[in-house]
């Protein structure tokens, strides 16, 4: 579990390809405090698990699924990526509950400047939209954020000062795609209102008559 609090801007030092999946080393310093084999970090939103490491850098296995579905395909040597470690559990919960399972790409459509904001609009995959509101909870690169607007399939956000310099997505251009993971308290209501809508029969004459109704 994460928060979406970048600590810090890793550097992709190699990317082995294999068939499918890939093995990415990261250059990193705070995320690498106090690490252990096995260990999750979040890579753009992707969390990833720790399978070597040293003081300077860490790497991990990408399986296919994840190289499919997320940016991490895009990734090469000097490519910036925003990094996170697991939430401790004694540790302050600044964010929002992040999971580290990316839902898809979303793509930056516009970036402008509102005197010391960074407004940036993203178009994101129509089944998503339910999951899309005003003021609710987004992570577009493993970055807890808030929704500013949303426009049809289309969310902008705003970046203060501090988020555009600790964080990747203020540096990326038009037409570049980002990790997204939609907040999982609304996954979590949705499935449960299906759920409870499947089960319920619907109110009909068949219905009526089998419970004594003539």
């Amino acid at each position: 579990m994460f928060t979406g609090i970048i600590e810090e801007i890793g550097s992709v030092k190699s990317v082995q390809p294999g068939a499918q999946s890939m093995t990415l080393t990261i250059a990193a310093s705070t995320v690498l405090a106090d690490v252990q084999l096995g260990d999750s970090i979040a890579v753009n939103g992707v969390c990833l698990t720790v399978k070597k490491f040293s003081k300077e850098q860490f790497s991990a296995d990408v399986m296919p699924e994840t190289v499919s579905s997320t940016s991490l395909q895009q990734l090469k040597v000097g490519s910036r990526v925003n990094l996170e470690r697991a939430l401790a559990a004694n540790g302050r919960f600044g964010g929002h509950f992040v999971t580290g399972h990316v839902d898809s790409v979303a793509i930056i459509r516009e970036k402008r400047t509102v005197d010391n904001a960074l407004y940036i609009r993203l178009a994101l995959p129509e089944q998503y939209s339910p999951y899309l509101l005003p003021k609710g909870s987004i992570a577009l690169d493993g970055t807890s954020l808030t929704i500013f607007d949303v426009n049809e399939t289309d969310i902008t956000i705003s970046l203060i000062p501090h988020s555009q310099e600790m964080t990747v997505i203020a540096k990326k251009s038009l037409g570049d795609v980002v990790n997204f993971e939609c907040d999982m308290l609304a996954k979590y209501v949705e499935n449960m209102l299906k759920r409870r809508d499947a089960k319920e029969q619907p109110l009909t004459e068949d219905f009526l008559q089998q419970h004594g109704f003539k």
